[in-house]
């Protein structure tokens, strides 16, 4: 069998010495690399081989999101006579000749995430009840390999939430799958799944008893408090829909062009603009957009900022309350009305404010 010799090991050893034990804070001399390259990796190499190598390595990693970073000094050193182990001397006074040399010392791997980013992704990924306790520590684990391995060590008391639910192990062949369709323009075909009491994930049915599929004009994708959303429009109709990603199995790519956004009725005629969208479908419930005034206690100025967003309106404010104006969601609206009665009051619109009323009144009758 061929076998490499071990010099052609040395660059892709420099990487993973790099990668696994320093940053920016953690650095390497190059007799500390020499040293881990023989008692780690067996390989006995000398300071000329490093360096060199280290040298290719910073120009490979141009443009990557690495790169290797270390401290430049300068040195004098005395200067050889070419072609002779002799050194020169200056003609006048019969001293040595010396020239400045750059040295570079205190290596490391500057990496495209910082560890406080790598964290958050982390803390987002344990936290998403959409996926299932191996895949969010799986993912967590593939997250902390971004960075050296003092990290997975700071990290080793994050805990995973379990959900103690069956969850779709078609999610991410899901997410490919649309993002494809989307980019492709296409619509999709699928079954659209819903709890069961034994806690499993059943299709829904059509009239017949037989598993309903649903052909879906896809336009995005986009998270909400822990849930991965499709923002579509369902064929058979002309307003804006939004499924979770994670109810969707046996998804198909159709060879048929989607129906352009515009020409929705609930589009206004322009193309779908994402952060509006958000801001609107709190609770990522499909119906009307309407300006709505409620009044809330100011205690709840903060909660609402964190749920509406920054693109509202306040007014008439005392020393207790103050009036809210926002682009919404009808349906959104109602349920936030309800969470945190009787802090939240609808003033307008009339219908929405009269509906609220029926609503609230059905639940005091039926703790009556």
């Amino acid at each position: 069998m061929y076998e490499l010799q071990p010099k052609k090991f040395l660059i892709l050893n420099l990487i993973m010495i790099l990668h696994q034990h320093t940053d920016e804070d953690n650095t390497l001399s190059q007799k500390e690399i020499i040293d881990i390259l023989q008692n780690e990796y067996d390989m006995k190499v000398d300071r000329k081989s490093v360096m060199r190598n280290l040298l290719d390595l910073a120009n490979y990693f141009e443009g990557t999101g690495y790169e290797l970073g270390y401290n430049v000094s300068t040195r004098k050193v005395p200067v050889k006579i070419e072609g002779s182990d002799e050194y020169m001397t200056d003609p006048v006074t019969g001293e040595r000749v010396y020239e400045e040399q750059e040295k570079l010392s205190d290596f490391y791997l500057k990496r495209p995430f910082e560890d406080s980013e790598i964290r958050l992704l982390i803390d987002a990924i344990m936290f998403s009840m959409n996926i299932s306790d191996k895949h969010r520590k799986d993912l967590a684990n593939k997250l902390c390999r971004l960075s050296n391995k003092r990290f997975k060590a700071r990290v080793k008391h994050i805990v995973c939430v379990n959900n103690d639910v069956n969850h779709n192990q078609q999610i991410f062949a899901n997410i490919e799958a649309i993002d494809e369709a989307i980019t492709l323009n296409r619509k999709i075909r699928f079954e659209y799944m819903e709890y069961g009491t034994d806690k499993k994930l059943y299709p829904r049915k059509n009239q017949e008893g037989n598993a309903r599929t649903y052909v879906i004009n896809p336009y995005q994708m986009a998270a909400k408090e822990g849930k991965y959303y499709l923002i579509c429009n369902y064929d058979k109709y002309d307003h804006i829909s939004n499924y979770r990603i994670d109810r969707i199995k046996n998804i198909e790519i159709l060879d048929e062009k989607i129906k352009p956004f515009e020409k929705l009725s609930e589009s206004g005629g322009g193309r779908l603009d994402l952060n509006t969208y958000m801001k609107e479908h709190i609770y990522m419930y499909s119906s009307a957009i309407e300006k709505v005034t409620f009044r809330i206690v100011r205690a709840m100025i903060s909660d609402v900022i964190d749920v509406f967003g920054g693109d509202i309106c306040f007014k008439d404010e005392t020393d207790t309350h103050v009036t809210v104006v926002a682009k919404v969601n009808t349906r959104a609206m109602m349920q936030f009305a309800k969470n945190f009665a009787p802090d939240v009051e609808v003033l307008k619109p009339e219908s929405l404010r009269n509906e609220l009323r029926e609503e609230l009144k059905k639940a005091y009758e039926a703790y009556m």
